[in-house]
Parts: structure tokens; C-alpha cells; sequence
């Protein structure tokens, strides 16, 4: 089975196993995942569902009051023979948790195959269906395609775009970040490079980036700050408990990082590093107490962790792969009622973008046709170049600047002339320059000064709902949709500022009132339907 992070696969797993288990059909259950901290989770979520699971960290009997065990992959790579025996001595069912990792050793994989074929049921289930390698997935089908590769076949898929649109899980805005980054390269010599420019070389733009996330700049604590900004306004409305979650490249980094948001913020984050015995109770830790703002880790979270609570990240990690990137993702989108969602601050690097701009689209593990050994190492000193960039290298300063928000797969940028796609900029406090937020109120308030102005026009002549039809005095005889969009926009802001509401609510009454696409895709004529109809809110 594969289905997006955040979507209930545990849940769905456990519920498989209750069925199974009272219908008779097994009388032991073996949940293998990939991480210490994912089997304190499955142990955890098993209770819910009265199955007691064990960790057995050394291969013991298992108690005789136990329903079965968690083990990592590790541990059955290491004693293969001795979870077959468990599994041959009861009817069980093994529940592989992200089952792609078992490729991700040549042991795991055989392990996994030999440990547990004779079990009576298995269930494999991941949210990430793919692999960068030739690796294949253990107890995986796949079948040939066209071009003479392998696809992996799953059972049951449930995509991003489903649970998206079920409200199983939160939708994601992606807060994109440019800037003019400088760096010294190992010649000696100082370059300089705008972060988002599509001019840019590969090699070029990955140097811009590594120099935007440099603790020493000035990227990261503008970021920071604008991602705490956003978790304020979170944590005093809809969501109290809101958490953020910071991703390093590495632990120098998440160091860095920790004592920067400590300086913007006055509050220590809680540091998750992988070599530290206690990492898993830091993160119980900040799962638990709602008082706890951020977390900042390296790897350690993305593997599954879940964390209800989590609304906001900083993606400031080189790390570009799919898999990683999906499941730093998958953090942040778990649904736990309807309204919340979720904000994401990253780079404005071509290959995040992308990743974030296709987090909706479904993707299969694929076996590519066999090629030369020459090709294969080739491809795979690409792969290695693109996403660790090497030589002599220090970063020397970088200043931030909001780019444009990613939702749905399509950019937004802050132009002047406010819609509802704008707003969500003014909604969204942190994202912009102090400059440009003024550039982008101060070309609000001159519309509605030139709506002011026909209103006291219309207020001379008698008429009593002058103040209902200033701005669409404005847009008579208009047939551009950019300019009647524009007088919509500053007939809804001269609205929100007689009675209080929110543009966004002006916007959905006006929807519901003259139903048709959102102001951004709407005709000439349903907007000044809309502009008419404001006389009627």
C-alpha cells in the first residue's frame, strides 16, 4: 500500500492487523521499520488499538502476554534466522513500515525476504514509493513498461491529491526566499549571485544556496525570524499549540541555527541530533508540550516522526532528493481539523521548487532498463555532484527576500493591485520586506482613496448607496480583467475596512452571491457581477 505522509498508514495497518487477528487468521504480528524512534511510535499506537508490541532489542523470548514485536531493519539483517523461527512457530502478520528502506542494503533486502516468507500475511506500506537507486523494494511486484523498464505496482494507493481533498491532511504553502548571496571560491576570488535568478548554472546556484544557509549570513536569521512571526500568529488564533520545525544539512548548522532563533526569539528550541542517546525523548519531548515553539534537527525527524502539531518549517537543508524532501513534507501535513494549514519557508532553489510544485502528482518506484557499468557509474557521479557540491568554498554574506508563495503546484508573487491571492500575503505575516509589505499597502490605500473620492462624487448627486457603487464607477467601461480585478480588490478592501471582516470572507460572501472561479480565472463579466453585488452584502 502506498499513501502519502500524514494520511494514516499506521492507523490503517493496526486496523488490517485487528481484523485479521479477530477473524482467527493470525496469533502474532511483527511491525518492521526503519528507526529506533519509529518503533517507540508503532509500540505507542498499538496500545490504542489493544495490541501490546514489544522491543526486542536482542533477539529474548518474547512475553507470553505480547501480541508480537517492533524491530528495525537492522535487527533483522543481523539475526535473519531467528525471526524466521518467530515467524514459523506462529500464524503472523508482517507489517513493513516504509518498506523502501529494505533496499537500502543488499542485507536488509535479503534479510527481509528470507525472515519472513513464510509468514501468513504481509503488508508493505510506504509514502514514499520510489527509489533514486537500481535497488529493488523486498515482496514488491513489478511489471514491464513499454520502454522496457519496471514499475512497482501497488495494491492500494491513496495520493497526496486524494487526502488533500478529503481533508485527511493540510494543505502546504510554500514561502519561497531569494537573495544576493557572495561567496569566495577556491581560487580566491569573490562571486556574487541572486538566489531564484533562472539564470544561474547548476554549479553557480548550488554555491548561492550553500551560501544562503550559512549561520553567518543574513538568510537564515531573516527566515527564522519571519517563520516565528508566523508561528506567533498561528499559536494566537487557530492553532495554540503550533509548532516549527527547522531542517540543517548538518549538526554545525542545527547548532547554529539553535542559537539564532535563542537570540531572535528569547526561547531556547529544543536540538535533535543523531548521535545524542536522548534524541528520541527530545522529540517526545516537544511532541508533548504544547510550550515548546521549535524543533530543530538534521535527519532525524523526516523519518516518519509524527508530530500533530507541527504547522511550520524552515527547509534550510541542502538535502534535494524526492524521498527526503516528501517526507520533510510529511511532517507538517497531519489534519487534525479542519482550517489549519501549513507553512513551509525555503530556498528559492530550482530544484526545490520543482519538488515542492509536483508534491501532488504520484510517483512509482521504476527500474530503469540495464545499462553499461560505464553508464551506471556515470549516472551515479551526476547524481552524487548535484546534490553534495565539492571544493574549497566559504560563504561570505547573504541578505533574504520574499520570492513568491508555492500552493498548488503554482507560484503567487506580491504584485501590487490586491486580490485574494494577495492577501494571503498580508495574511501571512513575515513573508515580505518591510518595504515591500508598504509598497503593497500603500498601493491598497491609493485605491481606496480613488474610491473615497468617486463615492463622495456619487454622495453629491443623492444617491444613497454611493459608498456600494464607488468602485464599480471606477471600472465602467472596462474590458481588461486586470483592471476590473483591481477595482473588485479595492472595493473589497474599502469593505473589510467599513465593517471588520477579512478580505477573505468579503471574497467568499461575493463567491457565494455570483458563483463562478476565484477573481484570479473569473470573466469580465462575473467580476462586475461581483463589484454590483457588493450593494447586497
Amino acid at each position: 500500500m502506498t499513501a502519502t505522509p500524514g494520511a494514516g498508514k499506521t492507523t490503517y495497518a493496526l486496523a488490517t492487523a485487528r481484523q485479521l487477528w479477530d477473524a482467527g487468521v493470525i496469533r502474532r504480528i511483527v511491525v518492521v521499520t526503519p528507526t529506533d524512534h519509529l518503533r517507540s511510535q508503532w509500540r505507542t499506537a498499538a496500545v490504542r488499538a489493544n495490541f501490546r508490541l514489544d522491543a526486542v532489542p536482542h533477539g529474548e523470548r518474547l512475553p507470553p502476554d505480547a501480541h508480537g514485536a517492533v524491530v528495525t531493519y537492522a535487527q533483522v539483517a543481523a539475526q535473519p534466522a531467528l525471526h524466521r523461527a518467530r515467524t514459523n512457530a506462529r500464524s503472523t502478520l508482517v507489517i513493513f513500515d516504509e518498506v523502501h528502506h529494505a533496499g537500502d542494503a543488499l542485507s536488509w533486502g535479503t534479510a527481509a525476504v528470507d525472515a519472513f516468507e513464510p509468514a501468513r500475511r504481509r503488508l508493505s506500506i510506504t509514502g514514499t514509493p520510489f527509489r533514486s537507486d537500481q535497488a529493488r523494494i523486498p515482496h514488491i511486484r513489478y511489471d514491464a513498461a513499454d520502454d522496457g523498464a519496471e514499475v512497482s505496482i501497488a495494491d492500494f494507493t491513496y495520493a497526496y491529491k486524494d487526502a488533500l481533498a478529503e481533508g485527511v491532511i493540510r494543505p502546504v504553502l510554500f514561502a519561497a526566499y531569494s537573495g544576493v548571496t557572495r561567496w569566495e571560491n577556491s581560487a580566491g576570488a569573490v562571486l556574487e549571485a541572486t538566489l531564484g535568478d533562472h539564470d544561474l548554472s547548476r554549479i553557480t546556484e548550488q554555491a548561492a544556496w550553500r551560501t544562503a544557509l550559512s549561520p553567518e549570513g543574513g538568510w537564515i536569521p531573516h527566515v527564522l525570524a519571519a517563520a516565528d512571526h508566523r508561528l506567533d500568529e498561528l499559536r494566537s488564533g487557530r492553532m495554540p499549540d503550533a509548532g516549527g520545525l527547522v531542517l540543517a544539512s548538518n549538526q554545525e548548522h542545527a547548532r547554529a541555527y539553535a542559537d539564532v532563533l535563542l537570540r531572535l526569539t528569547g526561547t531556547k528550541p529544543i536540538l535533535v541530533l543523531s548521535d545524542e542517546p536522548d534524541s528520541c525523548k527530545r522529540i517526545e519531548a516537544f511532541t508533548e508540550d504544547p510550550d515548546q515553539r521549535f524543533l530543530v534537527a538534521v535527519r532525524q525527524v523526516p523519518e516518519g516522526v509524527d508530530i500533530p502539531r507541527l504547522a511550520v518549517g524552515v527547509y534550510a537543508t541542502n538535502a534535494c532528493t524526492p524521498m527526503f524532501f516528501a517526507h520533510a513534507v510529511g511532517r507538517f501535513v497531519r489534519s487534525r481539523r479542519r482550517g489549519e494549514t501549513a507553512t513551509i519557508f525555503l530556498p528559492a532553489v530550482r530544484n526545490l521548487l520543482a519538488l515542492a510544485a509536483k508534491l501532488e502528482e504520484e510517483s512509482d518506484h521504476v527500474l530503469a532498463p540495464k545499462k553499461s557499468t560505464v553508464e551506471d557509474i556515470a549516472d551515479f557521479e551526476e547524481r552524487a555532484d548535484r546534490l553534495e557540491p565539492t571544493g574549497a568554498f566559504t560563504a561570505l554574506e547573504a541578505t533574504a527576500e520574499f520570492a513568491h508563495l508555492l500552493a498548488s503546484g503554482a507560484a503567487h508573487t506580491g504584485t501590487p493591485g490586491l486580490s485574494e491571492d494577495d492577501a494571503d500575503f498580508l495574511g501571512l505575516p513575515g513573508l515580505l520586506t518591510a518595504d515591500q509589505e508598504a509598497t503593497l499597502l500603500r498601493s491598497r490605500d491609493e485605491r481606496a482613496r480613488r474610491v473615497a473620492k468617486a463615492s463622495r462624487r456619487l454622495t453629491i448627486d443623492g444617491d444613497p448607496l454611493a459608498p456600494k457603487k464607488a468602485a464599480a464607477t471606477a471600472t465602467d467601461g472596462l474590458v481588461d480583467p486586470m483592471l476590473v480585478r483591481r477595482g473588485l480588490a479595492a472595493a473589497v478592501s474599502e469593505r473589510s475596512r467599513q465593517t471588520g471582516e477579512g478580505h477573505a470572507d468579503v471574497y467568499a460572501a461575493l463567491m457565494r452571491l455570483v458563483p463562478g472561479p476565484r477573481s484570479a480565472d473569473a470573466t469580465v463579466r462575473i467580476l462586475r457581477a461581483r463589484l454590483a453585488a457588493i450593494a447586497q452584502l
